[in-house]
């Protein structure tokens, strides 16, 4: 959806950075900048010819839809011009900010870069900007149906015309993102100081169920709080209340995404 790739190819570029991450160092060590690495070309392989086309089919076959309902083939051509741009300049971003995390020995804080970008994308998907963003997302009809207020049942979004191209996406692009990324990280675990038997034992595998833990259940779990947060006791008070609650749970040492990252980059005391 236009409104949550923003902060999706966010994470996606600062996800490849983290991946590579003793890579690049032992690289930015050298004089190396992050861009001239074949982790950045990978990475903007992947917006350029994987990514960004698929939104764009998106956009084009169903624009109610990638909108969240907010606009229609009539949109302007340099919103759909900026949405193409942004969806790589934002992965470009999230690669050099996790890079640059990475150059001060922060690998934790650089995969905290894709966790809090897909809560980010997360929130916009289950809040939106009025509430409604799980309904919108869920939504089995066009632009015309949602102006006109026909309602559908959310399980007919399952096997709707847009879920089935998601589907068909997600079969390409999904498996290519997380078999470089968990290949990188193995890759990293022979620059760095690791226990032998923690790095024979994490497998492709298992580095791919904990990321799409931290997506699905954790990332996806904080945007249903605060959104959730957001409804019972309003924007001004709810944000803040789940930032600390955030922190103190997840971010903080010891917390659940201190953890769950602690099992991809197999630090003793992430940081």
């Amino acid at each position: 959806m236009v409104q949550v790739d923003v902060f999706w190819t966010y994470a996606l570029g600062a996800g490849f950075a983290a991946a590579a991450g003793r890579q690049l160092k032992e690289a930015s060590d050298t004089g190396e900048s992050p861009f001239q690495s074949p982790y950045f070309l990978r990475a903007l392989l992947f917006l350029s010819i994987l990514f960004v086309p698929s939104g764009v089919c998106l956009l084009w076959a169903f624009p109610g839809w990638e909108t969240m309902f907010a606009g229609d083939r009539t949109l302007p051509a340099w919103i759909v011009t900026l949405f193409c741009v942004t969806n790589i300049t934002q992965g470009i971003l999230g690669f050099w900010v996790a890079s640059k995390l990475i150059e001060k020995g922060r690998l934790y804080w650089a995969h905290l870069q894709w966790v809090i970008g897909y809560m980010l994308m997360f929130f916009i998907l289950v809040h939106g900007w009025d509430g409604t963003g799980w309904r919108r997302f869920f939504y089995a009809g066009d632009i015309a149906d949602w102006r006109a207020g026909v309602d559908y049942s959310i399980w007919a979004f399952a096997y709707s015309d847009v879920a089935l191209t998601l589907y068909a996406f997600g079969l390409v692009i999904l498996p290519v993102m997380f078999i470089w990324m968990s290949t990188w990280m193995k890759e990293g675990y022979r620059l760095a100081d690791v226990d032998p038997r923690q790095e024979s034992e994490t497998t492709m595998g298992s580095l791919t169920r904990t990321m799409l833990k931290m997506m699905f259940v954790y990332a996806l779990g904080s945007a249903i709080i605060a959104s959730l947060l957001i409804h019972l006791i309003g924007w001004i008070a709810g944000v803040p209340v789940f930032i600390v609650l955030l922190y103190l749970a997840g971010i903080r040492q010891g917390g659940l995404f201190h953890k769950q990252i602690g099992r991809l980059t197999l630090e003793t005391d992430p940081t």
